[in-house]
């Protein structure tokens, strides 16, 4: 098996001393990174159906830099401001350090493990179990979740990413001898692009136990994982390619042998034929030996027909293999093509529903505001009514206590000019009687005149 070209379905590595640029040059093969998949993140407004509201958390769980990028984004659509008090429990320290991106550095707020793992994670989080703890993650779960669920750990799944197929283009060249795979959504993607896809002398490589289940449960062959002696992708493809290696030159070895002992052979024969003598045969040795030429010419010929035959079987078995295995991919295309059918039937319906419940719960929400807002007009008319009535009987009370208190003043007033009066009459007898007394007074000081003698009348 000579493998010239490589596809590894991830992203091209930012660091030129990737393993990978090593392989290239240690064994003359192109590798081309393609990957099978990609991630969208879920808008925002997908995102409200979930109902879930970051401000309701104290502290986030963050296994990738995916769904450190994906939270921030996120919050910054709701229009969350994630505050200072926020706690942050990584699987790694890269995803740690990966934080300085969207906050300032704490180490007193930021948590992560020395190896890793998840359980070392879990280990750290349950210290905290006073935390409100919220979990970005892809819609693809993994076992992280029922790890947590294990352990008790009260924390909310949100649902900020998805995985996607990242289709071929149309005429796009799939010329490639070894085919890397790293998650069961990049093989879905490879039989979805190629429904037709038969393996062949095609090496696949598979990292992890879902992927490997994945690729052996579509009938394809695993040639490349990782192993105690091959800890990583990049080691597994040396190990495979060394040993690739090892048989083509074994091959070419034994084919040069090969060559090199029937040249040998037929110098041999050739210098045993001009070193014998010419012995006259009879014509009987002569048929003999032609008899003995056509039964091993024969049975040359009946060997090669058998070889030929059951090279035909065998590629008969090939192409009827192919076969089965086309249909099987043609069955499970279609299968997987009615339940993404069948699906998309159900999450509109769902979602048919989901907007049915909306509009009557919105049509609910405007009877009960159209009824709330009638009750406050009512209340604020009979308000109204009870200020008016209110101030009807303030302003009676106001002219009744202002009609009291002129008719209290006109009689203070009238009492007043009668008491004047009255001493002005006094004043007046007394001055009167004053008069009066002082004339008698005067009268009494004052002499009578001598009194006349009365003149007698005349007769």
């Amino acid at each position: 098996m000579k493998i010239s070209k490589i596809l590894v379905s991830q992203p091209k590595p930012t660091s030129e001393k990737s393993p990978y640029y090593d392989l290239e040059s240690k064994y003359g093969v192109k590798v081309v990174f393609r990957p099978f998949i990609k991630v969208e993140g879920l808008s925002s407004k997908e995102f409200r159906k979930f109902k879930v509201n970051p401000a309701d958390f104290t502290a986030v769980i963050f296994t990738t830099r995916t769904a450190v990028d994906h939270y921030f984004r996120l919050a910054k659509e709701l229009r969350f401001d994630v505050p200072d008090t926020m706690k942050y429990f990584c699987q790694s320290q890269t995803v740690a350090h990966y934080l300085q991106k969207y906050i300032q550095y704490r180490k007193r707020k930021i948590f992560y493990t020395e190896n890793g793992k998840v359980e070392e994670l879990i280990t750290i989080v349950e210290k905290h179990k006073k935390e409100k703890f919220i979990f970005p993650m892809s819609d693809v779960h993994d076992i992280k979740t029922s790890l947590l669920d294990d352990h008790q750990i009260k924390y909310t799944p949100a649902v900020m990413y998805r995985t996607v197929s990242n289709d071929f283009e149309p005429g796009e060249p799939f010329d490639y001898d070894m085919i890397i795979l790293f998650t069961p959504s990049g093989i879905k993607s490879l039989l979805s692009n190629f429904p037709n896809f038969v393996q062949g002398d095609i090496a696949i490589g598979g990292m992890g136990p879902k992927t490997i289940e994945e690729i052996k449960s579509h009938g394809l062959r695993l040639d490349i994982t990782t192993s105690a002696k091959a800890p990583s992708i990049p080691a597994a493809i040396d190990q495979f390619l060394a040993k690739a290696q090892r048989e083509e030159l074994k091959k070419q070895a034994a084919a040069e042998k090969l060559a090199a002992e029937q040249a040998k052979k037929r110098a041999a024969k050739k210098a045993a034929h001009s070193a014998a003598p010419e012995v006259a045969l009879s014509e009987e040795e002569k048929a003999r030996l032609r008899s003995e030429a056509a039964k091993k010419a024969a049975a040359t010929r009946a060997a090669k027909r058998a070889a030929e035959a059951e090279k035909a079987r065998r590629r008969s078995e090939a192409a009827k293999k192919a076969a089965a295995t086309r249909a099987a991919m043609r069955a499970e295309a279609a299968r997987i093509a009615a339940e993404k059918a069948e699906q998309e039937r159900i999450a509109a319906e769902q979602a048919a529903a989901e907007r049915a419940r909306r509009r009557s719960e919105a049509a609910k929400k405007a009877a009960v505001t159209r009824a709330a807002k009638r009750a406050a007009e009512a209340e604020k008319l009979q308000k109204r009514r009870e200020a008016a009535k209110k101030a009807a009987a303030t302003r009676a009370a106001k002219r009744e206590e202002a009609a009291r208190l002129a008719a209290e003043k006109a009689a203070a007033e009238l009492a007043q000019r009668r008491s004047e009066a009255a001493k002005k009459a006094a004043a007046t007898r007394a001055a009167k009687h004053a008069a009066e007394a002082e004339k008698k007074t005067a009268k009494k000081a004052t002499p009578k005149p001598a009194a006349k003698k009365a003149t007698p009348k005349k007769k």
